[in-house]
């Protein structure tokens, strides 16, 4: 059975049993705690916690999930996956343990012509958490299980949670007998080789605070209902029901295995290391094509950086496998049609993901050549210093700024005969994570913990927004922290965070970031500077009591600064017209993957296909402002998901979208899915000025413009300076172009005069630097410094004449110059010097540390430079050494 057919029958069994259908979410949903969609559950936590209503009491879904804990060890056993597929059904408060058993019982046990999966019953096994005497007796009763088959286990095997604060419970497992071959008899506890865990049913109905059930802590609440979330493991079941071994040789993923093998011309299963190879391959190449549909893009923090480290291992991979040409695209392609009968988006997006992949794979192999020469300094250093083990903080080094897996920094030493202090490696690692993780935890909510949040929606419900219509409204206060502890009130000067009933301040989201503005009262001044969603529905307004003692229970007028407002307004509106231009120039490969809206100013990110250029640029600024003379209405309305698709709005990458919607209209031009707030008619933009571009990332591209006045007054600074710039050339502005061009051109041929003049006097001394060589076992040897100030250019051209009067005999002419805190050096070796075995490039290890340098080159001249020049003496005697060892040596 293909995994496709799998996937629907669960979808159909659970529909006929009254599920919803919901589709996969994203898997960079927007949830602080997590860097990625991890179980299927995940987007629909906020209904399990009770922080907003579900819309279904019931509900089923295939959610594609990555996790990265355990990139390391991904194939180097069959075990571990980075993507894999959750197959789930979800209750929220309607059956809950007896119905969750019947459910997948009847799936599994059922004949495959009535739609079932056809699982010989007689080889299923169950697990019951070992307080949950309950389920035990359930599982009996609902299928007849013998007792002998219901295993009973702890927390770490069965409670299960998120790994993180949130909803958890005890859950029961239901695991498949492989067989005698596959291992010893007795069950799960026995041998989890060869009884197999299909499917998890876990019973929501705790709440998990920062310590883990897991090891013994008890959850910190109960969740307002009991929930269940079941996860049934598409690719172990795929296993089975194919009768293969490890999901690498199911019907998608072997397909890539099989390219690996194509291209590389070896055979998986022939040798261990090559197998570990192509299992990363075929691994990553699925993880990596899902990531970039979602929207994310290589880069060096967060989501972005797993992105890269999948895409380079890859990469890397293949390399061993002994292919050296551009791969990415060949496996992407592969993973598209392995995988579209179920994510047919790979196939509309698939132009966007291949650019992106293929962008990160052209700048990896430029990584791969700037890291082995820091890599090969690194070697150098070490040798030096008579040690036979590279430091732990260069292979960090390596990892961290170049993207060198540790893996490919250990194969490297070995071939140079060094090894690598790994624990010092980790401990960085280590370290660098553990910085990662406080920062998070410290931007994530604020002061607050999010269960204080919680509990003020559970008991004062969601904030009503009227920021659409008003920004001004009388609100009454029905909360409010200090240092994230509640409190009933608060004196001047203090800062506090505020729930209100009801507010016009637009919280930070979407792009858009958060209103200002004032809150007065009898006696009572507040500045508002910044307003965030701590969780879902809830506003939280962050301030400073500026006069007065606020209380809660205070009635306030809630004032936004309205100019502020509008200017941020104008720059929301201003980012979905250079969208829709983008796409207008690109296509859909053009999508959105990040904007910043702030007073006058907007910054919106898009995936490139290829490199940007001006001209496009001038192109997307040109239509934007054509457009905004249309002076069309800026329309907004809640539909339904499939109505706005119908209508052809974009959504973004990462969002999460109920099954209503807030469409926002620029007439035909712009349709998009927002939540933010916009001007009423595109005129009131007034102008939009690009200023800015750049790329921030592989295949991300970054556009920056001006809106409105702040626009108007660039424009006028411009105009000012080419006036300026006209009276001084004397010439009318349109021929200021052409006039500079010829002032440059001009003072380019004068400096390279100038330079062609500094290089004939450097020369006029070669003849007396070859009389000062020396013999060295035969070599003639010329080490000297020349006069301050020679640049590398000359310095090169000198060593060369040099090097040309010195006759047939092997000759070594080392030459250096100072410049301030500056050294440059040049080494050149003549034929009969190569002859003996002397290479330049060689040579300059032996030296540069003295003048804090370092260089290369090839066998007949290298070069480099330092930052200190009084070591030249020291280099000198340091290249005389190094030179007498290697002709000894040679």
């Amino acid at each position: 059975m293909q995994t496709h057919e799998i996937n629907q029958r669960f979808t159909e069994h659970f529909r006929k049993a009254g599920h919803t259908v919901v589709p996969s979410a994203s898997l960079i949903l927007d949830d602080p705690t997590l860097l990625f969609v991890n179980a299927g559950m995940v987007q629909f936590k906020p209904y399990f916690l009770g922080d907003a209503p579900a819309p279904y009491p019931r509900a089923t879904s295939i959610q594609k999930c990555v996790r990265t804990g355990d990139i390391d060890e991904v194939g180097k056993t069959t075990r571990h996956n980075t993507f894999f597929q959750m197959a789930g059904n979800f209750s929220f408060g309607d059956y809950f343990k007896e119905g969750a058993m019947e459910h997948a019982w009847g799936l599994l046990t059922s004949s495959q012509a009535d739609g079932g999966y056809g699982f010989d019953p007689e080889r299923l096994w169950v697990t019951v958490f070992e307080k949950d005497q309950e389920a035990a007796a359930l599982w009996q009763k609902v299928t007849g299980i013998p007792a002998e088959r219901i295993q009973v286990r702890d927390a770490k095997d069965n409670y299960w949670d998120m790994g993180v604060p949130g909803p958890g419970g005890p859950c029961s497992e239901i695991y498949y007998d492989r067989g005698p071959k596959y291992g010893r008899e007795g069950g799960p506890v026995v041998d989890e080789d060869r009884y197999i865990e299909i499917w998890n049913l876990v019973f929501m109905q705790d709440i998990r605070g920062e310590l883990p059930p897991k090891e013994g802590h008890p959850p910190i609440g109960e969740l307002p209902t009991k929930n269940i979330d079941t996860g049934m493991g598409v690719e172990r079941v795929a296993c089975l029901l194919q009768g293969v071994e490890n999901v690498y040789e199911t019907d998608l993923v072997r397909p890539v295995i099989a390219k690996a093998e194509e291209l590389s011309g070896r055979s998986y299963g022939a040798s261990h290391e090559d197998d570990v190879r192509f299992r990363v391959i075929a691994d990553h190449a699925r993880s990596g094509v899902m990531l970039v549909g979602d929207g994310v893009t290589p880069g060096n923090e967060a989501r972005g950086y797993v992105l890269r480290r999948l895409l380079r291992r890859i990469i890397r991979s293949t390399r061993l496998l002994g292919v050296h040409e551009p791969v990415l695209g060949e496996f992407a392609a592969v993973v598209r049609d392995a995988m579209a009968p179920s994510y047919p988006e790979l196939v509309t997006e698939f132009d966007r993901i291949d650019s992106v992949m293929r962008n990160e794979e052209d700048a990896f192999l430029s990584t791969l050549t700037a890291g082995s020469k820091i890599f090969d300094l690194a070697v150098a250093d070490t040798r030096k210093a008579g040690g036979t083990q590279l430091a732990g903080a260069k292979a960090f080094q390596l990892h961290d700024t170049y993207g060198f897996p540790i893996d490919l920094t250990l194969e490297m030493a070995s071939e140079q005969g060094l090894s690598v202090d790994e624990q010092g490696f980790r401990e960085l690692m280590s370290e660098q994570r553990r910085r990662a993780k406080e920062d998070a935890k410290a931007r994530k909510s604020g002061h607050g913990d999010l269960s204080t949040y919680r509990s003020l929606l559970d008991e004062h419900g969601t904030t009503e927004f009227l920021g659409y219509t008003d920004l001004q409204a009388q609100s009454r206060v029905l909360g409010l922290l200090v240092d994230g502890v509640p409190a009933k009130s608060a004196a001047a000067g203090t800062e506090v965070e505020l729930i209100l009933d009801r507010t016009p301040f637009y919280a930070e989201g979407g792009g858009q970031i958060a209103d200002t503005g004032r809150l007065t009262g009898p006696g009572v001044e507040v500045e508002v500077h910044d307003v965030q969603r701590a969780v879902p529905g809830l506003f939280v307004h962050r301030a400073k009591v500026t006069a007065g003692e606020l209380g809660v229970d205070t009635s306030l007028e809630a004032a936004v600064d309205s100019r502020r407002r509008h200017a941020i307004e104008r720059s929301h509106s201003a980012t979905h017209l250079v969208h829709a231009a983008v796409r207008s120039a690109y296509g859909k490969r053009a999508a959105q993957a990040g904007s910043l809206n702030s007073p006058g100013r907007m910054r919106f990110d898009f995936t490139a296909p290829a490199a940007v250029s001006g001209s496009v640029l001038g192109g997307v600024e040109e239509e934007v402002n054509d457009y905004l003379q249309n002076d069309v209405e800026v329309r907004s309305y809640t539909t339904t998901m499939d109505r706005a698709m119908e209508l052809g709005a974009v959504a973004l990458f990462g969002e999460k979208y109920g099954d209503q919607v807030r469409v926002v209209d620029m007439g035909d031009y712009s349709r998009e899915l927002c939540g933010g707030t916009h001007v009423g008619r595109i005129g009131q933009l007034g102008v939009v000025k690009l200023v800015a571009d750049s790329s921030v990332g592989s295949g991300v591209h970054r556009v920056e413009a001006l809106v409105g006045m702040d626009a108007m007054r660039h424009i006028s600074k411009e105009h000012l300076l080419v006036t300026q710039l006209a009276e001084q050339f004397k010439v009318p502005a349109e021929e200021l172009p052409e006039r500079i061009a010829g002032v440059v051109s001009r003072l380019r041929s004068a400096e390279k005069e100038l330079e062609q003049l500094r290089v004939a006097q450097v020369l006029q001394s070669a003849g007396a630097l070859a009389d000062k060589g020396t013999d060295v076992h035969g070599v003639t040897l010329v080490a000297e410094q020349v006069p301050d100030g020679v640049d590398g250019g000359a310095l090169r051209a000198l060593a060369g004449e040099v090097r040309g009067r010195l006759g047939s005999r092997p000759a070594v002419v080392a030459l250096f110059s100072s410049d301030g805190d500056k050294v440059s050096f040049v080494v050149g070796v003549n034929t009969p010097g190569q002859d003996l075995g002397l290479k330049a490039g060689k040579l300059v290890p032996s030296f540069a540390a003295e003048v804090g340098g370092r260089g290369g080159g090839k066998p007949d001249m290298a070069q480099g430079g330092g930052s200190n020049p009084a070591g030249i003496t020291a280099a000198i005697a340091a290249l005389r050494t190094g030179l007498d060892q290697a002709v000894a040596r040679g």
